[in-house]
């Protein structure tokens, strides 16, 4: 058991089972791209952690960027986005890979599949390594999943808890 903030969480998933789940993402993704150098862009801040270790794996070229985006406060998600930190490079013609640390409600995907279609991106992939499926609510295919989870609150592995978490290797859920 952990404490942050005011709340306490148990453990849920071992940083074995997301090592796993990462190399298993990062094979998929070497076989698609192994004639192409793809952009990853990872979204922030919580795909860091994701991001950092997917790109060891990844053993083919490519280019990384982030954007930042929000749409959490505490516990709930607002069910709205906001734009941080957008994005400069030219993707005109270009496979680009957006990186979620996890996708739940699908709004944060909606945005930016919408920002990434006015760019002239040759092809638009979604990954994430947690996804929410009880949750999402969008009909945009998510075309890389590391871990399929029940619609709970988790922290660990650059997801937070108000600021707290991220560090974390392993993932915590919301004690009951």
């Amino acid at each position: 058991m952990i404490h942050l903030h005011d709340k306490t969480f148990e453990p849920f998933i071992s940083s074995e089972e997301i090592d796993f789940a990462i190399k298993n993402m990062a094979k998929q993704m070497d076989d698609d791209f192994f004639d192409e150098v793809p952009v990853f862009i990872g979204v922030l801040n919580g795909s860091f952690m994701v991001m950092g270790d997917l790109m060891k794996q990844y053993r083919g070229m490519c280019e990384v960027s982030f954007v930042k985006m929000s749409s959490y406060d505490g516990t709930e998600s607002t069910n709205y986005v906001k734009q941080l930190i957008g994005l400069n490079e030219n993707l005109e013609g270009r496979t680009v890979i957006i990186v979620e640390d996890i996708v739940d409600t699908g709004n944060t995907v909606e945005v930016l599949k919408e920002v990434f279609k006015g760019k002239g991106v040759k092809h638009l992939k979604i990954a994430t390594l947690f996804f929410k499926p009880e949750a999402y609510k969008k009909d945009i295919k998510i075309d890389y999943i590391g871990i399929r989870i029940p619609n709970k609150f988790i922290v660990g592995y650059g997801l937070d808890y108000d600021g707290l978490g991220r560090n974390l290797p392993d993932v915590y859920q919301l004690a009951q």
